[in-house]
């Protein structure tokens, strides 16, 4: 359907949702104005107007195809169970009494710090991004009530963090899509990357310290907590840690929430699938627009959308260094275009491959770009899911929290340092 160059007018319905949804927001002052799903659906509708040469029933078929994709799927499964254990976990006390117990131990300087730390060493170990900060956002929604930090800070250290394990977990879906298709050996690839982000991690975790470094705020009401409620989030992390699935350990959780919660008589019987519930639709509209996401996604590939961005990065390279910009560059542009890092590194591997060998970059080199810059995209924009989760389990939107996510950016520049500064050493 699409030709070798592809078609730019493909990329027409991400277009349109950027405009309704970003000028709606910069017209009336108010992010909330236009739901996240209005702005897809009209995307959505955008998308099957286009290419006249398939029937809508057609259209219809390959966007469900999308959203039928076993990713998809199963990260709606995580959003739904990731809402089912933050309810139960709640409603047992489980979030206050973890906040109250990390507040007593650190101090409330360092709480925001913290969570960022904390989002580090958990999104390595379990490899997943939505899954650290469905784990973890409570958590941040709690120590902002109670020590008055902004939520959006609090958040976006989950998010900062959660973004450090995606793209350097060896156990990440990223690392694993970029080692594969650039055929380069694991260990190389992580000490290749991790000498290239150590400085962005470091001077994020700086910029959360002089965040909390302020008298504005201090520690309101008791830290009174009861260890018994804190069991559900240390059996998750520990879980995390040692690389059980995160849908199983999030059911896990909540099953335990729920037996707390009946043992320390925070709720009752008749009340307790009750809450499971209302922690299931929180997460209804992300899973939703995931969905409708996916089905987008689907028909811009379709199209030919997806084929435009990488023969266009392609056809302005000459050099090495002008091959790992468009390493770069093709990573970030084609998970802004398909909202989903992993599968970016997908489509762009071959490509990026080609350049690579034609180029002279090392393919140690070529993998940790890609894995770097398409977490950079899925870390700042709006329609990715890890800030939609992030938002929604805060009660914020996502632009709310960008302007301090700090080290997807940091990620991106050092990179680009990196880029520029380092010698290329023979493959």
């Amino acid at each position: 359907m699409n030709n070798n160059k592809g078609r730019a007018i493909a990329l027409l319905p991400i277009g349109v949702f950027l405009l309704i949804f970003i000028g709606s927001g910069i017209i009336t002052g108010d992010f909330y104005s236009m739901p996240a799903i209005v702005g897809f659906l009209i995307a959505l509708i955008v998308a099957f107007m286009q290419n006249k040469k398939l029937s809508f029933v057609q259209k219809l078929h390959m966007a469900s195809k999308g959203a039928g994709d076993e990713n998809i799927l199963t990260m709606c499964l995580i959003f739904l169970a990731a809402g089912a254990f933050s309810g139960a976990v709640r409603a047992s006390g489980g979030v206050e009494s973890t906040v109250n117990l990390g507040l007593s131990i650190l101090p409330g300087g360092m709480a925001v710090a913290g969570l960022f730390v904390i989002g580090c060493f958990i999104s390595i170990s379990m490899g997943t991004s939505v899954g650290t900060i469905t784990a973890l956002a409570p958590i941040a929604a709690g120590i902002s009530e109670k020590t008055g930090f902004p939520m959006a800070i609090c958040a976006a250290a989950v998010v900062c963090g959660a973004m450090f394990g995606d793209n350097l977990s060896i156990i990440s879906d990223t690392t694993i899509a970029a080692v594969k298709t650039q055929g380069c050996d694991m260990r190389d690839k992580f000490r290749e990357n991790f000498k290239i982000i150590l400085p962005a991690a470091i001077i994020t975790l700086g910029l959360f310290l002089f965040l909390g470094q302020t008298d504005e705020f201090h520690i309101e009401g008791s830290l009174d907590y009861n260890l018994l409620k804190v069991v559900p989030y240390l059996v998750v992390l520990f879980g995390a840690v040692s690389g059980v699935n995160v849908f199983v350990i999030l059911i896990i959780g909540t099953a335990l929430s729920m037996l707390v919660g009946l043992a320390t008589g925070t709720f009752t019987a008749a009340k307790m699938f009750t809450h499971v519930g209302t922690g299931i639709y929180s997460m209804y509209d992300i899973t939703v627009i995931s969905i409708v996401v996916a089905c987008i996604i689907t028909l811009v590939k379709e199209y030919g959308g997806i084929e435009f961005v990488l023969n266009f990065i392609k056809s302005r390279i000459s050099d090495a260094k002008g091959g790992e910009l468009g390493i770069a560059s093709l990573a970030l542009l084609v998970d802004l275009c398909t909202a989903n890092n992993t599968v970016a590194i997908v489509m762009a591997g071959p490509i990026a491959k080609d350049i690579s060998e034609e180029f002279g970059v090392t393919p140690r080199r070529s993998a940790s770009l890609l894995d770097m810059f398409s977490s950079m995209g899925q870390g700042l924009i709006p329609y990715g899911a890890q800030l939609l989760a992030a938002a929604s389990l805060t009660g914020l939107t996502p632009f709310d929290i960008i302007p301090y996510c700090f080290y997807p950016l940091l990620m991106g520049l050092s990179g680009l340092v990196f880029i520029f500064i380092k010698k290329r050493p023979a493959a």
